[in-house]
């Protein structure tokens, strides 16, 4: 640990918990998990919580490139968090990644964002009820359009599915490369009903272009009239999250002064700042608790993405 000397008659400041960091992206610049990497590398910089911050770039095949970097080469190494989501549980099993989540530390959950089921505006599927009756009768009428293949609305869809009763094997999800695309062909009526995140159709859904049948969120969320899964009867939760994870192999003190490190700076005003400006929720889990999660996350998204024929 390092202290730095303050101004002032033997004023100290507190103890850094890291004096070098560096923070892996394991995508493109731009992309969500690029953005979180470097919005927690200025909350760093803002509050001095390390004498230096980098952030990596190393893309490819949804984060299993650099979470194979994270596991093969930084072994041990406290100096190193990586930023990762619910689309790397997916991206594990459908590239059949040697590296998995089980081989890293775990350290918190940061932000996600609750998925919505729409539907459009003139659909014969006017509530969640209608939705679950119709994937019993014949799951494959119901064609779901979101995006990639095994990433988090392919799980949601097939979670719902699953819940639903309906013939999950038969489950007929139509992929898209984009949100644009994926409207365009819930709008033509190219698919029976889509999946995403809220803000991705928030503006059709409030100007009633789309009619949302349910949000995956736990529990009713401020300031969005929209009824969850649960109470209506689907007991299915989701949050597409992002998280750090560190190495393998640290010790306690190693692990302990990443938590205390990311701890501090989420719950430093400059990264509520960036929450409320980028509209991020909030979904701040540390520790044992993130650890469960995964190993959750990890266990459902498996047996859907087998069931589905995308994971051995």
């Amino acid at each position: 640990l390092a202290l730095a000397l303050m101004g002032g008659a033997g004023a100290f400041a507190p103890a850094l918990a890291v004096d070098d960091l560096r923070i892996i992206a394991p995508a493109a610049p731009g992309g969500g998990w690029d953005q979180t990497a470097r919005a927690l590398e200025a909350a760093i910089n803002a509050n001095s919580l390390a004498k230096t911050v980098t952030v990596e770039n190393v893309p490819g095949a949804g984060g299993t490139v650099g979470l194979a970097q994270l596991v093969d080469k930084e072994k041990g190494n406290g100096n190193v968090l990586m930023v990762n989501g619910l689309v790397m549980v997916g991206a594990i099993l459908t590239n059949q990644s040697p590296a998995t989540l089980e081989q890293v530390t775990p350290i918190a959950r940061l932000t996600g964002e609750y998925e919505v089921i729409v539907v459009p505006a003139d659909s014969e599927l006017k509530s969640l009820a209608d939705l679950v009756a119709k994937l019993k009768a014949d799951t494959g009428s119901v064609s779901w359009g979101g995006g990639s293949a095994g990433g988090t609305d392919h799980i949601l869809a097939g979670l719902i599915a699953k819940a639903a009763g309906a013939d999950l094997t038969k489950l007929n999800y139509v992929p898209f490369s984009g949100g644009g695309e994926a409207l365009a062909a819930i709008m033509g009526g190219h698919v029976t009903v889509g999946v995403s995140g809220y803000s991705e159709w928030a503006g059709q859904i409030q100007s009633g272009e789309l009619r949302a049948l349910a949000i995956s969120a736990p529990e009713r969320v401020a300031g969005i009239e929209i009824p969850t899964l649960k109470e209506q009867g689907v007991g299915v939760d989701l949050a597409n999250w992002r998280a750090v994870v560190a190495p393998p192999g640290l010790d306690d003190a190693a692990k302990a002064d990443l938590l205390k490190l990311v701890d501090a700076a989420v719950n430093s005003e400059a990264w509520k700042k960036t929450l409320e400006e980028k509209k991020w929720t909030n979904l701040y889990l540390a520790g044992q608790e993130f650890t469960d999660l995964v190993a959750l996350e990890t266990s459902r998204t498996t047996d859907i993405l087998k069931t589905v024929g995308l994971a051995q």
